[in-house]
């Protein structure tokens, strides 16, 4: 069966961005695109909300362009020019990303595509969306890549959320100093 992974990258001191909503302080480098893009071998969905979506669909489509993009941004660009997108959003009427498609019910949307076959699906980013998949049960393992940062503040990773047990599965510590966990989803509270 297909697996949900949210993955996404926070500071040491648990935020997705910054007091003012920046991102600057995001680990980047060979060795973080090398786990990515062996994590990504086992992916052919990526899921999204909106407020994720409008800003990643604009950036990705325009690396594919530009001329100056670092190769890696290049790779990722190309792999999701041909990989399927789900926006998950209520408001949301339409977009024009030919690889890109809305659904309005996570539930119903993430339980239906665990039953089809193919590789695993990533939710990108957190915050709401992620928290909203966790609350309702759908995510299978989290990936999160910790940033060698304090901000003091932000954004938080999760919010609104049970306890929930977990089971480290892999820590990968990185030449930058960042560490990436995977944990699998323990139903056990």
């Amino acid at each position: 069966m297909r697996k949900l992974i949210v993955s996404v990258e926070i500071s040491l001191d648990g935020y997705i961005a910054g007091p003012n909503g920046e991102g600057d302080w995001i680990s980047s480098g060979e060795e973080i695109w090398e786990h990515m893009f062996n994590d990504l071998a086992d992916v052919d969905t990526v899921l999204l909300g909106s407020n994720t979506y409008t800003e990643y669909a604009g950036y990705w489509r325009s690396v594919l362009t530009d001329p100056d993009a670092d190769p890696n941004e290049r790779k990722y660009a190309q792999w999701a020019e041909h990989t399927p997108h789900i926006l998950f959003s209520k408001t949301v009427q339409s977009i024009d990303w030919a690889n890109s498609r809305i659904a309005r019910d996570p539930h119903a949307e993430v339980a239906s595509l665990k039953q089809q076959s193919g590789k695993h699906m990533v939710a990108w980013g957190a915050g709401e969306f992620a928290s909203t998949l966790l609350r309702m049960g759908l995510v299978d393992e989290l990936r999160i890549t910790i940033a060698p940062v304090l901000l003091g503040g932000g954004l938080p990773l999760f919010q609104g959320i049970d306890r929930t047990k977990l089971k480290a599965i892999e820590v990968r510590p990185l030449e930058n100093g960042a560490v990436i966990l995977r944990y699998e989803m323990n139903t056990g509270k």
